[in-house]
């Protein structure tokens, strides 16, 4: 996009400058309020209270860092999207706190109505991105980065219903990232792949599924487990893949 530099129109330097500060803003503050009030609503605890919030802020403060690290610093719709998955990832991550400090259920019909949110929106920011022309490399690092982030916090959710071992599914990307400083041939490119992308979507269901409260506990167990085989598969044939390249 050209830009134009009139000495009577300072404005026109206005989008380099304050670009993605609303929108950094947003994602900090809107999961941060309403985890407060939830916080608030279901617990007397100062502590709980103080480390809900804490945690509602780790992904969205992440999120909005990198928006305010772009140059040039633009926010696509699809990255409006994208964020908005975000900020309800800091709504989860509070909940996970009161669950795990026994201030709220483990399974609540209002979180499962939150996650879906969230896995709704990650179904839609790639749409958006196609449909509008406005996919790039930083908009994709953010779906990815969001992505796993949920996927993490899921797994901590879910693991008093299913067990600890499902948090193997929210651990394993990032046990990837840190096999790949050890081992470089970890940090090639990897081809697009339909059966990686499905795996992925089937990770988020799973987990939801396994936080649905009619879903009877074994049943819930048993989508986790199936997901973290399908998961383990794909990582699985993306290390063969780098090996071998």
């Amino acid at each position: 996009m050209t830009q134009l530099r009139l000495a009577n129109a300072p404005s026109a330097a206005r989008p380099a400058r304050f670009g993605g500060v609303a929108e950094a803003g947003a994602v900090v503050l809107v999961p941060l309020a309403a985890a407060a009030l939830w916080a608030l609503l279901h617990t007397p605890h100062g502590l709980v209270i103080l480390l809900a919030m804490v945690a509602a802020l780790i992904v969205p403060g992440v999120a909005a860092v990198s928006i305010l690290r772009r140059r040039p610093r633009a926010v696509t719709p699809a990255d409006r999207v994208t964020l908005g998955r975000v900020g309800l990832t800091g709504v989860v991550a509070a909940a996970t706190v009161l669950v795990l400090a026994g201030s709220l259920p483990a399974r609540t019909w209002v979180v499962a109505a939150v996650i879906g949110a969230a896995l709704l929106l990650d179904a839609i920011d790639g749409w958006v991105a196609r449909s509008t022309g406005t996919a790039t490399d930083a908009g994709a690092r953010l779906d990815m980065e969001s992505d796993a982030a949920l996927l993490l916090v899921l797994s901590i959710l879910a693991a008093p219903t299913a067990g600890w071992w499902v948090l193997a599914i929210g651990a394993m990307r990032y046990v990837f990232v840190a096999a790949s400083w050890i081992r470089p041939k970890l940090r090639g490119d990897l081809p697009y792949s339909s059966f990686r992308r499905t795996v992925a979507a089937i990770q988020g269901v799973a987990l939801l599924v396994a936080l649905i409260p009619i879903v009877p506990v074994p049943l819930a167990a048993a989508s986790a487990a199936i997901a973290l085989v399908l998961l383990a598969a794909s990582f699985g044939r993306d290390i063969i893949a780098l090996e071998r390249a």
